[in-house]
């Protein structure tokens, strides 16, 4: 039985003491990054590698939205724009739902290639004026039922591909006016605003396989814990958002958290999370996370397990040369208008 956590690796190849630790440590998942990528091939033999590690089709995770947060890129794979580039370049929602669709699938041909299952998309954070730009650009809209319609369209992209979708970052990060990498944002709307405008992408996509918290506190549900560690929030994802998937914690050493690593993942699970990431592949943080980790059993289990099995084997067919040439033909002419400004790397 795996461990409750999905880990990272150091680089472009597993390491025999990165393995023989896997092999002992036995997460659930693993998560690729740039670091983690340099050409189809080799992305191949490392997603080999780790599978072969824990014994077993262990699930690998990647952020592949396209703009700021693409792992896979130039030269080997496409360039994809980022989620808000979809409805600027139709400013039509129906057509933007289309070319969003497209987009996923694509990345889901590339992703499965590699031996990539799991890619964390869609993002359905709704952002609000005046909001931190670490969602921005990465948004398909400004408003839910838009980001809703996207999102939805993103996701069966990729599961038609062979590629489960993960929403996030639940229950909202389009709300906070800070950046959790680096601090723990607050959000003091009140429970009717929230529900009408953050939660509403979730409650719509309840259905999607995995999800993945937001380290935001929402005071109208937990004064004190950011989602991820808040009891509160937790249930809120599960009886009122609708959620009976796989949660997924985002990653653990984003200064939103704080404790040991040991006590962030714990505090995690403890709250409701199924299992926790640790993304940057530090073999001594990765010692201390297991250290706060048990067995993926019981309800998350059989979350996990249901997870997997929404993945698709025999992909929808794809003539992937017409497929990129009409993408292109329906992103020309706006991409430069569709780019956010450049606020650094987004971790996940």
């Amino acid at each position: 039985m795996s461990t409750a956590m999905v880990l990272g690796c150091a680089g472009t190849e597993l390491g025999r003491d990165e393995a023989a630790f896997f092999s002992d440590a036995d997460p659930w998942g693993f998560i690729l990054f740039r670091r983690n990528v340099e050409s189809p091939e080799q992305v191949r033999r490392l997603t080999d590698a780790l599978r072969e590690a824990v014994g077993w089709e262990a699930p690998i995770l990647i952020d592949q939205e396209g703009g700021r947060v693409q792992r896979m890129g130039p030269p080997h794979w496409q360039k994809y724009p980022p989620g808000e580039a979809y409805l600027k370049a139709t400013n039509d929602p129906l057509a933007a739902r289309e070319l969003a669709r497209l987009g996923a699938r694509l990345m889901a041909h590339d992703l499965k290639a590699v031996g990539v299952n799991v890619d964390c998309v869609p993002v359905l954070d709704v952002p609000v004026p005046g909001a931190h730009d670490i969602i921005g650009d990465r948004a398909y809209a400004r408003d839910p039922a838009t980001v809703t319609q996207l999102g939805r369209a993103a996701a069966e992209g990729l599961l038609a591909g062979g590629v489960l979708p993960v929403i996030k970052h639940m229950p909202g990060h389009g709300r906070a006016f800070a950046d959790s990498h680096k601090e723990l944002p607050t959000v003091h709307a009140d429970f009717d605003t929230l529900d009408a405008w953050d939660f509403a992408p979730f409650k719509a996509l309840s259905d999607m396989p995995i999800a993945m918290s937001a380290h935001v506190v929402f005071t109208a549900i937990d004064k004190k814990r950011p989602a991820t560690t808040s009891k509160k929030a937790v249930k809120l994802m599960r009886q009122h958002l609708g959620f009976q998937g796989l949660l997924l914690s985002d990653d653990l050493v984003m200064n939103a958290l704080s404790g040991t690593l040991t006590e962030r993942a714990g505090a995690a699970l403890k709250a409701g999370c199924d299992a926790v990431v640790h993304w940057n592949g530090d073999m001594a943080e990765m010692k201390q996370v297991a250290a706060g980790v048990g067995k993926l059993g019981g309800k998350a289990a059989k979350r996990a397990a249901a997870a997997l099995a929404r993945i698709v084997h025999t992909p929808e067919p794809l003539d992937e040369r017409e497929a990129r040439t009409r993408f292109a033909a329906l992103l020309e002419g706006r991409l430069d208008a569709a780019k956010g400004p450049d606020v650094g790397e987004a971790q996940a």
